[in-house]
């Protein structure tokens, strides 16, 4: 018990971080926001767009406004997915979800920061907010992969 309390303070200043210094978040004009989401339960919005080159993500950018772990979320998702193949992107997202409804665990080894969500897992109203701008990415590249 007692090693889960720095663990659990160490996963949150990491969240903390992610929420006072996100990572690859820009100002997106219209034209280039391929995908909005909103979390009507909470309020947390989203703006997403992203570059693909030869089936790999170059480029991942977005808006967030909300709480601490959307935010948060969102700049875990554009480090740990930027420089994918798209299809391996797809396979993250998917883990992603699942780790967050708890059909799967995460492993340490491959996650990084995103180490940090898992137990946001024991908050179902909080899921969404952790997952959002996941489904939005992946609907970017549906809509990408559409376009084309």
């Amino acid at each position: 018990m007692t090693d889960s309390v720095p663990l659990d303070d160490l996963y949150q200043e990491i969240i903390l971080d992610h929420f006072k210094n996100p990572r690859n978040v820009q100002k997106l004009s219209d034209e280039e926001v391929l995908i909005e989401e909103e979390n009507p339960t909470c309020g947390d919005q989203i703006r997403v767009t992203a570059k693909v080159e030869e089936g790999c993500i170059v480029g991942i950018k977005y808006e967030a406004k909300g709480c601490a772990i959307s935010t948060a979320s969102a700049s875990m998702m554009s480090e740990a997915l930027m420089n994918k193949p798209v299809e391996d992107a797809r396979v993250a997202i998917q883990n992603f979800t699942r780790t967050m409804k708890g059909e799967q665990e995460m492993s340490e080894d491959e996650s990084g920061d995103l180490i940090a969500l898992q137990g946001v897992k024991r908050y179902p109203l909080r899921i969404k907010c952790a997952t959002m701008s996941w489904h939005a990415l992946d609907h970017v590249l549906d809509k990408m992969s559409v376009e084309k």
